[in-house]
């Protein structure tokens, strides 16, 4: 039975993950199985608050009731069947119909790894809760809310993604290497930027469409310091004018993966398979930042992303990398130079 609940758990993450699924091979298998289903609990809390469709405090209350369920607070799993025919994604329809498989898979693992992941899935939800409080379900064509400041931007960018650094250094030092007490803090600190970093990324390249659904994470303060409201990065003319304050936030993003690139530099050489795992998502971040700057970020039409061609031949690059001593560590160097 475990067996094949494993085989489902795989195969969802492979058909919801375009980007994580070939980090999450590079993974040593001690904290592989782990760090997996993390992100598919979390991308189920993700799916159930994104979701099109409904009310805010429909979404919230399933919301709430999933995360209860997982954390061991009500013995009830919510009924997902009707949102799951509602998603006009094929992936995160089959993935709600399939959340007590994923939910059971916690078993497979020690208390303390099942406490870990149960810490950072209570910070994501909290943070998607605050999410719909904030702007209500991503319904088109809504009037467009704002977070207020860059410290509400920041304090979101830790519970959606910062926490998860936790999680990773966490099952990284529990599983895979030891540091001095006074390293491991520096380790912490470095591993929630890289998580911030990310989703920073994710903010800065999906501002058209977040903008569609009534979302604005760009603070309205910062706007105002430069003339401008929500509202007006619906015009793509208006890019001239957003485009120092852009900057800055690119500026703020490339700060995170310089200490992303520390956190990897930290890593011991021996533990390779966990450096090419950290450093294949900061190459394509850093290849995307670069992509940001050269383009309209405001043109709806126009969508910035690295290609899969791109991500395969990062992926041949790190593989070749790993072979040679060094290697990876050279490869992070090197496109950091470019980027």
């Amino acid at each position: 039975m475990a067996v094949l609940v494993n085989e489902k758990i795989d195969k969802l993450l492979e058909t919801t993950s375009r980007s994580f699924y070939p980090t999450l091979k590079y993974l040593p298998k001690k904290t592989r199985g782990q760090i997996g289903l993390l992100y598919l609990l979390a991308r189920v809390a993700d799916t159930i608050a994104d979701s099109k469709v409904g009310e805010t405090k429909v979404l919230s209350d399933l919301l709430l009731a999933y995360n209860d369920h997982v954390q061991g607070r009500n013995d009830v799993l919510p009924d997902f069947t009707e949102l799951a025919a509602l998603q006009s994604n094929e992936h995160e329809a089959e993935l709600l119909r399939n959340v007590e498989d994923v939910v059971a898979g916690l078993k497979e693992y020690s208390e303390e790894d099942q406490q870990r992941m149960l810490e950072c899935l209570d910070i994501i939800v909290g943070g998607q809760l605050l999410d719909l409080e904030r702007f209500g379900p991503a319904n088109e064509g809504g009037e467009i809310s704002a977070l207020q400041t860059d410290a509400e931007l920041d304090d979101y960018t830790f519970r959606v993604a910062g926490c998860v650094g936790v999680f990773w250094t966490k099952m990284s030092l529990a599983h895979l290497m030891r540091l001095p007490p006074d390293e491991e803090q520096r380790f912490m600190e470095h591993g929630i930027r890289f998580g911030k970093a990310l989703q920073m990324i994710n903010i800065l390249r999906d501002i058209p469409e977040d903008l569609r659904f009534g979302r604005c994470y760009i603070p309205e303060e910062a706007l105002a310091e430069h003339g401008l409201q929500p509202q007006d990065l619906l015009d793509d003319t208006n890019l001239d004018t957003f485009r120092p304050l852009y900057d800055a936030y690119l500026d703020l993003t490339n700060e995170h993966l310089e200490a992303a690139t520390t956190y990897i530099r930290m890593i011991p050489e021996t533990q390779f398979r966990l450096k090419a795992s950290c450093m294949l998502p900061v190459l394509v971040g850093q290849r995307t930042v670069t992509l940001l700057r050269e383009g309209n970020i405001l043109n709806s039409e126009e969508r910035i992303k690295v290609t899969r061609d791109e991500m395969k031949s990062y992926a041949r690059k790190l593989f070749r990398a790993m072979l040679i001593p060094g290697g990876v560590r050279r490869l992070l160097e090197k496109n950091r130079d470019k980027a």
